[in-house]
């Protein structure tokens, strides 16, 4: 069980556990930031509105002050592809790369093939694409810069698998149709190839497009809604305003896979779920209220004279009193199928962005990793860390305010 957490503590809550739990990342999933609507279908109560219609062709922008795929509303399917620059690789390859890749990703965001593309079909429908870049560690010491971003520390939690951590350069590649992602990504690979070898490939998934209206909360495969809190001011909480001038208006981004044991999961019943998080599973309200979108009271005792919400609920640990200092979460699910015994392979691709890894994202992970009743049901196996340069103007390519 997780450090400081012990049976007493769970008991005195008001319900008993099972040996299962579940996985919400109330401060460690998320969707962009978005009004709340009139959809949340969480349960036979819930009010119920038409969803918009999906349009194929539907672009989102390439050019701007900050790259698309941060704050852009979440697509339903997404592929982060890890890379890592070939041995000896200096600026002038960077740059060489970085061109080519901007220019695939103009081009096919806007429903263009990209140069020398052998299926200029696949590309006549974006459905929302948008094409993201993010820097490691290992691409600033190849350029001779000074990285803004390491790696991680270590947490007690992590099993941490070096085929899912690490890499010079991140393609986050996001779209609302499938075939639109892979298609994409081919096109990447083929360009990078001369440049860098594949370290990971990592796909996720959200719900599909006209499954629900925009703003609305996803389900992890526990079943929970994940990614209610996010900041709304993302001036102070996500873009970068100080420090080196060549990343002013981007932002960092944290990539964890985090997998569930869903099979134990399965064995707790519903009190134990929502003791677990410190939300109901219906509606995503938190124990002490009626709405998804209630402010948790955590001063509230039950009749017991316990807390309601439990000292190490998910939503108490990940709580963040400042909304400048909120990250901002937008996750998508993974699942890998089924071995021969019955078990899965499934878990959340949690990926943050924040204008300060340091200051906003590493003292929540470690207050989790402290006591969070969910240690005992997810295991995060991967981890990376990448500054996100900010966008481009048209002509322009991504990290040019740097290396040019």
């Amino acid at each position: 069980m997780a450090s400081g957490i012990s049976r007493r503590a769970l008991l005195a809550g008001g319900a008993t556990l099972p040996v299962a739990g579940g996985l919400t990342r109330d401060g460690a999933s998320t969707v962009t930031p978005a009004k709340p609507t009139a959809m949340h279908t969480t349960g036979p109560a819930a009010t119920h509105t038409e969803p918009t219609a999906v349009s194929a062709r539907a672009v989102e922008p390439f050019d701007g002050a900050h790259q698309a795929g941060i704050a852009t509303e979440p697509q339903a399917h997404a592929v982060f592809l890890g890379l890592d620059l070939r041995p000896g690789s200096d600026k002038e390859a960077i740059v060489r790369l970085l061109q080519l890749l901007t220019d695939d990703a103009r081009r096919l965001t806007q429903g263009r093939p990209a140069l020398a593309d052998t299926e200029p079909e696949l590309a006549a429908d974006p459905a929302r694409l948008t094409i993201t870049f993010g820097f490691g560690p290992g691409l600033f010491a190849s350029a001779g810069v000074k990285s803004p971003v390491a790696a991680l520390p270590a947490f007690s939690i992590d099993r941490l698998d070096r085929r899912w951590s690490g890499g010079d350069l991140l393609v986050q590649v996001c779209a609302d149709d499938p075939v639109t992602v892979a298609h994409a990504l081919r096109m990447v690979v083929k360009d990078a190839r001369s440049f860098a070898r594949v370290r990971w490939t990592q796909r996720g998934f959200r719900r599909s497009a006209h499954a629900h209206s925009p703003g609305t909360t996803q389900r992890n495969l526990m079943g929970q809604l994940d990614g209610t809190v996010n900041p709304a001011d993302l001036d102070r909480a996500v873009w970068i305003s100080e420090g080196p001038e060549w990343l002013r208006g981007g932002t960092t981004l944290v990539l964890r896979r985090i997998r569930m044991n869903l099979e134990t999961w399965d064995a707790a019943d519903r009190v134990a779920r929502e003791f677990t998080i410190g939300r109901r599973l219906d509606t995503g309200a938190p124990l002490t209220g009626r709405a998804e979108r209630d402010e948790p009271d955590f001063s509230r005792l039950n009749r017991l004279g316990f807390p309601v919400i439990p000292e190490y609920a998910h939503i108490r640990r990940a709580r963040v009193n400042d909304p400048g200092q909120r990250i901002l979460r937008r996750p998508y699910n993974y699942d890998e199928g089924v071995a021969a015994d019955g078990s899965s392979d499934s878990g959340l691709i949690f990926v943050s962005y924040q204008a300060d890894i340091g200051r906003q994202f590493i003292p929540v992970q470690r207050r989790l990793a402290e006591g969070d009743l969910l240690n005992e049901w997810i295991t995060p196996v991967g981890s990376a860390v990448f500054a996100v340069p900010p966008g481009c103007a048209p002509g322009g390519w991504i990290g040019d305010r740097l290396l040019a």
